[in-house]
């Protein structure tokens, strides 16, 4: 066990396949691939057994397997997908679980074919969100490199907001970000930039285009980095000039909300409960049908991942869980207002990672 670049969770995943009365489970997600054996590559597959860990991908990415999975056999594969049905019969797979939440059924039926014609035939099981309910809670590992693209982010983001001018349009403010971050030492964004400029603000994810800064209005900037595999998310509101009273209000009402959400959300509690106590001030100050997307998610590997911090979130908040808490209004035809920031729960309160300043209208 001890050869594997990380252990712990290899270990975690075992767990699971004897929880789940499975033989072996097959990884296609990339993310997922590599959160367990630390190969980065766009393509591969994982075949974990309760005594083996076989990776298997093409001549491409061969040499790196073996560099970046440690503990892991690395078969070399083609195009056809006969050798699953050879691993099966090697490791005597009686029961394959697969992703099924990541797997097309194009691709699953390949696969099913391929083990009929070759007298390979487990009982496939589907399986959902096993390895992402294990990538919820975040190792120290996971933290640092987290923590690092939040900083990247924040810096990124408080030397574009010092750019900004009347006129600009949104994809030459995104422009302006999206160079700070590869400046400051991120393999790419996090995800495509958002910079939504007066009623574009009442769209949440808005597609940011060629609309021109314009004094007095909200400026929503929805904004990442990726550093190492991991994402960070942040949201500010800004406005160049003097903001309206109408503004100021419903800034405060979010930022309220926000503040209100930190404060009291702790571990035990629900993703549906944190939401809660943000939606009720929203809808306390007459806001309700202005708020309409959930409070957070967790992120990582993927800037949308587990835990969710919505309405029907049922699962339970736990130390170690990153998550963002991003309340908004928004209002069509006039604009919008959104603040996020990441938080971690530790000791059973939530320690904020964003430090990007907020900017108060």
């Amino acid at each position: 066990m001890s050869d594997f670049q990380f252990p712990l969770r290899v270990e975690k995943l075992r767990e699971r396949l004897v929880q789940d009365n499975l033989d072996a489970i097959f990884i296609s997600n990339a993310e997922n691939r590599r959160y367990i054996s630390g190969f980065e590559s766009s393509a591969g597959y994982l075949i974990l057994t309760r005594n083996d860990a076989v990776l298997c991908t093409d001549f491409r990415y061969t040499e790196q397997a073996s560099q970046q999975a440690p503990g892991w056999r690395v078969d070399r594969i083609g195009g056809k997908p006969d050798w699953l049905a050879d691993l099966v019969n090697e490791l005597k797979i009686k029961v394959l679980g697969f992703e099924a939440d990541d797997m097309t059924v194009d691709t699953l039926d390949r696969f099913r074919k391929s083990l009929n014609n070759n007298n390979a035939n487990p009982t496939l099981r589907p399986t959902s969100s096993i390895c992402l309910e294990l990538r919820s809670c975040k190792d120290d590992v996971e933290l640092a490199l987290l923590q690092h693209a939040i900083d990247i982010g924040d810096q990124a983001f408080e030397e574009t907001a010092a750019q900004l001018r009347v006129g600009m349009s949104e994809k030459e403010a995104a422009w302006i970000f999206e160079q700070a971050v590869r400046e400051r030492g991120a393999e790419s964004i996090s995800f495509p930039t958002i910079v939504a400029v007066g009623p574009n603000a009442a769209r949440p994810h808005h597609s940011t285009g060629d609309t021109k800064i314009v004094e007095g209005q909200t400026i929503i900037f929805d904004c990442g980095a990726k550093y190492k595999g991991y994402c960070s998310d942040l949201t500010r509101t800004v406005v160049l000039g003097k903001a309206s009273d109408k503004i100021k209000r419903i800034y405060d009402i979010v930022l309220t909300a926000q503040l209100a959400a930190i404060e009291m959300v702790k571990s035990g509690m629900t993703g549906e409960e944190c939401d809660a106590i943000a939606r009720k001030i929203i809808a306390e100050a007459g806001y309700e049908e202005h708020f309409g997307h959930s409070l957070g998610h967790g992120l990582g590997l993927d800037v949308h991942e587990n835990p969710g911090v919505g309405p029907n979130s049922k699962g339970k908040l736990q130390n170690g869980m990153p998550f963002t808490i991003e309340p908004g209004i928004y209002i069509p035809g006039w604009g919008g207002v959104r603040i996020e920031d990441v938080v971690i729960l530790k000791n059973s309160k939530a320690q904020i990672l964003s430090h990007a300043a907020k900017i108060n209208p």
